[in-house]
């Protein structure tokens, strides 16, 4: 039984293993350094700190939920959508929801971290949102990878 899922992939999970690589995390360490700097009143090196600890954070959690979201949206609305435009699973749109859904789950994750371990409120809707744009453009390099470099099955 094990064999017929093995090849069974949808954007997440293939997304999760790029997002896990090193030139990705660095780039997403860098893009969201200084938005925890525009967003917080951390001293330069106490937010490098909360940058490292909160992605840190966001990647332990995200290798689970990152996939398990990507796949509740195959299930629905995805499978609903690939039926009514004859689209498959890799469309753009697909994608689309892909970037979103991991960028908010980091944004929780991350905006939580902050809070609980550098007594940050991020409060309000521009600091949510400065920190899901970063999470946006991070995540949104890994995807533009998949594309320029392909892996190789």
């Amino acid at each position: 039984m094990s064999l017929i899922f093995a090849d069974v992939v949808w954007p997440a999970l293939l997304l999760e293993g790029r997002m896990l690589t090193w030139w990705a995390i660095l780039a997403g360490l860098i893009v969201e350094y200084f938005f925890v700097r525009r967003i917080t009143d951390l001293s330069f090196s106490r937010a490098a700190w909360a940058d490292v600890a909160m992605n840190a954070a966001s990647a332990l959690l995200g290798v689970v939920l990152i996939p398990i979201a990507g796949l509740i949206w195959e299930i629905f609305p995805g499978i609903v959508l690939y039926k009514v435009f004859n689209i498959g699973t890799f469309n753009p749109g697909a994608w689309a929801a892909t970037i979103l859904m991991a960028a908010g789950l980091n944004t929780f994750i991350e905006r939580f971290a902050l809070r609980r371990f550098f007594k940050q409120p991020v409060a309000g809707r521009r600091a949510f949102w400065l920190l899901f744009l970063a999470n946006a453009i991070g995540i949104s390099l890994a995807v533009a990878s998949l594309f320029y470099l392909p892996p190789k099955w």
